[in-house]
């Protein structure tokens, strides 16, 4: 049953955490952890394994984001200087045949990274789940603990938001 979900499952949660936390490594770590405590104590007869395995993904990934939030914050007043996280750093991107287009590539994801990083974390959580999970508002609200009309609405203003700082910094250039 397990290897069935890695299957079915790895690539689009892989997806949502790396769309999280801009790591490949920690998106890979998680992912693990995320599998294993699967393995431990998701059972058969659970009626919704998809959305078991993307909230426990969730729910590791904001543990993972807290505990390394208060190092930082711990080593920034042992040392008083600011230390840059991992996702803050980035990935070195993958070479291609057209090195030009992958550079557009990569700035583009990186302008939607950094407009996406304006949302609220709630709006920005929601569209997440909803286009690199491929939830519906029903499925995300089940798991956000909000009603389906919330999410709905919330999901409306974060992709208003979103359109209007993206086009912003395309007046910029």
């Amino acid at each position: 049953m397990l290897e069935q979900l890695y299957e079915q499952y790895y690539g689009e949660l892989y997806a949502y955490l790396y769309s999280l936390c801009g790591s490949t490594a920690l998106a890979e770590d998680i992912l693990q952890e995320t599998f294993l405590k699967a393995l431990l104590s998701l059972k058969d007869s659970h009626t919704n394994m998809r959305a078991w395995l993307y909230m426990v993904a969730r729910n590791l990934y904001y543990d993972t984001y807290r505990r390394e939030r208060r190092m930082v914050s711990s080593t920034e007043a042992e040392t008083g200087g600011g230390k840059r996280t991992e996702a803050e750093r980035g990935t070195a991107g993958e070479t291609g045949e057209d090195v030009l287009e992958e550079i557009l590539r990569g700035e583009r994801k990186r302008e939607l990274r950094q407009a996406l990083e304006q949302l609220s974390p709630r709006k920005r959580e929601i569209l997440l789940l909803q286009y690199f999970g491929g939830f519906r508002h029903r499925e995300i609200a089940a798991m956000l603990h909000l009603s389906p009309e919330y999410v709905r609405l919330l999901a409306f203003r974060a992709k208003k938001e979103l359109r209007v700082l993206l086009d912003g910094r395309e007046i910029q250039k």
